[in-house]
């Protein structure tokens, strides 16, 4: 065996050694072991385990459960608590004791993660409050505000596979409750590799003198989130359906929807429950083919006028419709006709409010900003995440294609399935007293603003330098065309203007008027593309929209 090899061993050893779970530790010692009697798989193994760390960036920490710095681990999360909690008491300066909240989901050991990290803030000195079980991504991102705390921590990898977990952070005070953006990732990184040098989690101070939040916390986000949209007196023939994707959704939703007066959904239950395996779905995400076939089955045993499912951690929102030209007579809403929807309700309502602005991430439906133009609002285009939509000057509504949608930046500084459902469900109850559908408020839209369509080409990879060496083709050789439609110009937003929004991101505008954009997933192993055009009727933009897809996978396939 190489050098390499032997110190790669010995890496993995003094890992094991200071693992506090038994599970991972076990998992170790057999790799270990087949390794050092020359197994090379084995040994390929320790590579991608120890050969680079899960790096810490505006989205956190996520990944794959197993042992090793590139895996999410009791180690790695104890670690990544130690360097947030230096950050945090740095950043407060002499005198001031920080106060950190963190949240939970039900996937494999957040409770665990919560747990570990309660314990090491605590041992930091900070004040840290943890919520009283598991609970929905935007409680946590809610209660950050709501507590008038310094940061807060969610475990949870939203809707990616079941065996993944993360570490999402956010910061408190001028931040208000918004995810982390740069430089504040870079510096806590470098907190966390300061620790991971010390080489010893056992060695950090740790306290069981935290605090459990009461149930007031809870209460008071149902209480604001019910607000959003009381039910009118049409709500009570609505006849809906709901699940929860197996994710934490469904205790706190129950709740809001009771409280704003709504009534209770035909659930589809298979999926009502946190469930760690995710056993009915391949990937529990809405947006994924299948994962919606339950809840389309129960629809149409109960006459359902209305499908909307959260993901696991109920920070994202779907809503499906009856249509009878879809397969089965149900049609998921795309991300953008929903937000395009809410955007248009959020219009109407500050119309006339000096200031006041719409925001979304520039791979979402151009269709916001005519909204914003036609009620004399102002509009943003951000970099994807809600880290940056949250931030934009006077936002009173913000979204993003991919299910997600802040409608309520006054309460909580991110995205919401929950809020952002009960504003749907207002919006469905007010059509139904004027004998419409949520389809004819999409018409309805259409006919205010022009047609929009929108469409996605997305490419899963193993080797994710697949993804870099894409990316790099397009810039060294930008393609002329999209099928047959020639491309008028093409930005590259790694080389952005000053103010302007900037990252890996390569926009085309096309000579018909339509948009295509690239960039890598910023939390899966994904390229994507989106497709934006515009015509004068829905069909059309349709049309277009397909032609392009064909385009965009023909020149990928090239690519790759």
């Amino acid at each position: 065996m190489s050098a390499a090899g032997h110190e790669r061993i010995a890496q993995a050893r003094a890992w094991m050694r200071q693992d506090p779970d038994p599970e991972t530790r076990d998992e170790l010692a057999g790799i270990i072991t087949r390794a050092a009697s020359g197994d090379a798989t084995a040994l390929a193994d320790l590579d991608d385990r120890f050969g680079a760390r899960l790096e810490f960036g505006t989205a956190g920490l996520r990944g794959a459960l197993a042992a090793g710095s590139n895996r999410m681990n009791r180690v790695l999360v104890a670690q990544a608590a130690a360097g947030f909690a230096a950050f945090l008491v740095e950043r407060a300066g002499a005198g001031r004791r920080p106060t950190v909240v963190i949240g939970y989901d039900g996937r494999k050991n957040s409770r665990t993660f919560a747990t570990d990290s309660a314990e090491l803030f605590a041992g930091a000195g900070l004040r840290t409050i943890l919520l009283p079980r598991l609970l929905p991504t935007p409680v946590l991102a809610f209660a950050v505000r709501h507590l008038g705390a310094d940061a807060g921590v969610m475990v949870t990898a939203s809707h990616n596979p079941p065996n993944d977990n993360g570490y999402k952070v956010y910061l408190g005070g001028a931040d208000e409750g918004a995810q982390i953006v740069s430089p504040s990732d870079a510096e806590i990184a470098a907190h966390i590799e300061r620790v991971a040098a010390l080489g010893d989690i056992t060695a950090l101070p740790r306290s069981a003198e935290f605090e459990t939040a009461d149930e007031s916390v809870v209460d008071a986000y149902i209480r604001a989130t019910a607000a959003v949209a009381p039910a009118p007196e049409a709500a009570a023939g609505l006849r809906w359906v709901y699940t929860a994707m197996h994710g934490v959704g469904w205790e706190t939703f129950s709740r809001v929807v009771a409280h704003a007066g709504y009534p209770a959904p035909r659930t589809v239950d298979a999926q009502l429950l946190p469930d760690p395996s995710f056993r009915t779905v391949a990937f529990p995400n809405p947006e994924e083919p299948g994962a919606m076939e339950l809840s389309f089955a129960r629809a149409r045993a109960v006459g359902a006028q209305l499908i909307i499912a959260n993901d696991p951690d109920a920070d994202r929102l779907a809503v499906a419709i009856p249509d009878q030209m879809a397969t089965g007579g149900w049609r998921r809403l795309t991300g953008n006709e929903i937000g395009l929807l809410l955007g248009w309700r959020a219009a109407r309502a500050a119309q006339g409010t000096p200031g006041a602005s719409l925001a979304c991430s520039l791979v979402s439906s151009p269709g916001l900003g005519a909204i914003a133009e036609a009620y004399g609002l102002d509009f943003h285009e951000t970099l994807t995440g809600f880290k940056w939509i949250s931030r934009a000057p006077g936002i009173v509504y913000g979204y993003e294609e991919a299910l997600g949608y802040l409608v309520n930046p006054e309460t909580v500084r991110d995205k919401d399935g929950i809020s952002s459902a009960v504003a749907l469900l207002g919006m469905a109850a007010d059509a139904r007293s004027r004998g419409v559908t949520i389809a004819d408020l999409l018409d309805e839209l259409t006919a205010e603003i022009g047609a929009f369509a929108s469409g996605q080409v997305s490419i899963r990879v193993e080797d994710v330098s697949l993804i870099g060496r894409i990316m790099a083709a397009l810039r060294q050789s930008p393609p002329a065309a999209v099928g047959d439609t020639p491309i008028d110009s093409a930005e590259d937003l790694l080389q952005a203007a000053p103010g302007s929004p900037r990252g890996d991101v390569l926009r085309y505008r096309l000579s018909d008027g339509s948009r295509v954009i690239v960039r890598p997933s910023g939390t899966e192993p994904k390229l994507k593309v989106y497709i934006d055009a515009r015509a004068v009727t829905t069909a059309d933009a349709q049309r277009q929209v397909a032609a392009l897809e064909t385009g965009v996978r023909a020149l990928l396939d090239a690519l790759s």
